[in-house]
């Protein structure tokens, strides 16, 4: 057994022995006595600092502990500061830059007499980090029970706007000019304004989703005219940078 004692303790069997006589009121040194059970035993002082641990490997886990909590406080600034460049460049575009997004859409009845589809593609190009010219394409194909099928396209130029130029999301707001076509509508002109947000799950590889006010108009003086009866247009789909 051990004590902590500032002169004596009394030694030898009995009742009394082991017992603490004293303790040192020094901050940073005290003495500790070594204070063995039965005659003949040899009594052990020595001094040491740190007071408070009666052993002198009882403060190994404090400095475990210490070390580890370090570790905690410094390991983040670190990372930090090696990986948030690449995290931020690794989804940043540049001029040059091509893009192709793919989407599509489908409906029918529990019959499957009455069909509808789409799909609608596109190939961009950046001229810097943040703009991009886009050709945009879609096909519909309808099969009602009633009447016969019929499909119609549209082919349009977009301008878009991307409000930052790197990061794992990337809103923009763009604007397009084109025309329709095909057996249910009649050949005329289009534009629109559109908006989405690119969501990265990979470097190069990204979700979309994207919503579109368009309306027709035959003549320019009709732009005006047809902005007021116009529809809104969503989509979702896939895309890819290379």
């Amino acid at each position: 057994m051990k004590a902590v004692v500032e002169d004596s303790v009394s030694a030898g069997s009995g009742e009394g022995a082991g017992q603490i006589a004293g303790r040192s009121r020094g901050p940073d040194l005290r003495a500790e006595r070594a204070i063995p059970h039965g005659e003949g035993a040899k009594e052990t002082v020595f001094w040491r600092c740190r007071p408070g641990f009666e052993n002198p490997d009882d403060h190994k886990p404090m400095r475990y502990l210490n070390a580890l909590i370090l570790c905690s406080a410094l390991l983040p600034s670190l990372g930090q500061a090696q990986l948030l460049p690449s995290v931020a460049n690794a989804y940043a575009t540049k001029a040059g830059v091509r893009e192709f997004t793919l989407g599509g859409s489908a409906a029918a009845n529990k019959d499957f007499d009455n069909t509808l589809g789409g799909i609608n593609f596109s190939y961009g190009t950046y001229i810097n980090e943040t703009q991009e010219w886009v050709l945009r394409q879609s096909i519909n194909y309808a099969n009602p029970d009633r009447g016969g099928a019929s499909w119609n396209g549209a082919t349009r130029l977009a301008f878009d706007q991307h409000l930052t130029a790197r990061g794992p999301v990337r809103p923009f707001v763009g604007v397009n000019i084109g025309g329709v076509y095909g057996d249910a509508v009649r050949d005329t002109f289009a534009a629109g304004l559109e908006g989405g947000a690119k969501f990265y799950v990979q470097e190069r590889t990204f979700i979309y989703v994207m919503v579109e006010y368009g309306w027709f108009f035959r003549r320019a003086s009709g732009l005006d005219e047809g902005f007021r009866g116009g529809q809104f247009n969503g989509g979702v789909g896939v895309g890819f940078n290379f």
